[in-house]
């Protein structure tokens, strides 16, 4: 069983088996220009994404969701869902951005007024420094505050039973109710842009990390049985590898040592990153004889992730570990560079991009 609010160590091979999901591979030939994520199998796995590649290759227009919860300060892991906004901005996709303030309150107890300041401080000042555009046609609201959404979420309330979420989310007898009416709120987060106020119904796309299926299943159950209604058009969904912590294990806003926050100084994530794990053997004549292991590095998934475009530098990189030609400490003090300059760049984005942040709920 997958929990979307804890769980942090994924087998993503037995993932796939167990529900279902496809094989990105089998799509990423079919589309145009394919997003690095995706290229470099980052993203994995999808549910119908065939029918939004068919719409990408056609210049036709399709809907984007992906919400945001505000219950920490952003770190560099969230960068790759920003990156895929992007991308999909880019490629036709019209964006819906739901701050996700009634689920961070029912999971993890974050007032209202506090989730909204996360949200403006946190997370959408850094979306924007990182180059999405808030003014293309992007629909960007707080859950509390959405009457179309309570709407939509009660219809979606009448398509499902507790034994059906008791099955998906593990819930209990002693589950508060508020943590159960999370997920419909999910639901009708994903269904809002094929409302015929919003332009629907339209194909839309959910990219999530493996740990969001389980609203993902439940969306794609009740919107079956609101399509006679609604119209409603099953919603296809991509999911991505998290980034490993500079520890090992999954990066994660509440664990300071695992995360490079956007909002570190420098200095300080540069500090971090030195400390980080590394691919590394056990002697400096062992790593010359026998090579690096790039797979197990924390490092080169930071390049893989973030910080090299270039898909050929990236590939010299590896084969320069993997000969024992690039040895770990060279390679992390050229990442810290790369690093630093792109933090640098960014805090100095950061100061313009607040400023917007600060007039989308006004």
């Amino acid at each position: 069983m997958l929990d979307p609010w804890t769980a942090d160590a994924f087998d993503y091979d037995k993932l796939v088996k167990q529900f279902g999901i496809k094989n990105f591979q089998d799509e990423l030939v079919k589309i145009k220009n394919p997003n690095r994520l995706m290229r470099r199998r980052v993203i994995f796995g999808h549910r119908d994404f065939n029918n939004i590649s068919d719409l990408i290759n056609t210049n036709k227009q399709f809907a984007v969701v992906t919400g945001m919860m505000p219950s920490g300060q952003i770190h560099i892991g969230h960068k790759m869902v920003v990156d895929q906004l992007i991308w999909y901005q880019n490629n036709g996709g019209k964006l819906s951005l739901p701050i996700a303030d009634l689920e961070a309150y029912a999971a993890r107890g974050i007032s209202f007024e506090k989730g909204k300041q996360l949200a403006v401080n946190e997370y959408l000042t850094n979306y924007i420094a990182l180059g999405l555009d808030v003014e293309k046609d992007v629909n960007i609201y707080l859950q509390s505050q959405n009457k179309i959404l309570s709407d939509l979420s009660f219809r979606a309330s009448m398509k499902a039973n507790f034994s059906e979420l008791k099955a998906i989310y593990g819930f209990t007898p002693s589950t508060n109710l508020a943590h159960v009416n999370a997920p419909l709120s999910q639901v009708a987060d994903i269904l809002i842009p094929q409302l015929e106020e919003y332009g629907g119904p339209i194909n839309t796309v959910v990219p999530v990390g493996i740990d969001q299926d389980p609203h993902l299943r439940l969306t794609r159950d009740i919107t079956s049985k609101l399509h006679e209604e609604f119209g409603f058009l099953t919603p296809s969904s991509t999911y991505h590898r998290f980034i490993t912590g500079l520890t090992g294990g999954k990066m994660s806003s509440s664990k300071p040592k695992t995360a490079i926050y956007l909002n570190d100084e420098t200095k300080d994530a540069v500090k971090k990153l030195k400390s980080a794990k590394t691919g590394g053997r056990e002697s400096l004549q062992e790593q010359k004889q026998l090579g690096g292991k790039p797979d197990e590095c924390v490092i080169f998934e930071l390049l893989v992730y973030h910080l090299i475009e270039d898909d050929e530098k990236l590939r010299e990189i590896k084969e320069e570990c993997l000969s024992g030609t690039l040895l770990c400490g060279d390679c992390k003090n050229r990442t810290c560079q790369l690093l630093e300059d792109f933090l640098d760049d960014l805090h100095e984005k950061q100061i313009e991009s607040r400023e917007i942040a600060q007039t989308i709920f006004d």
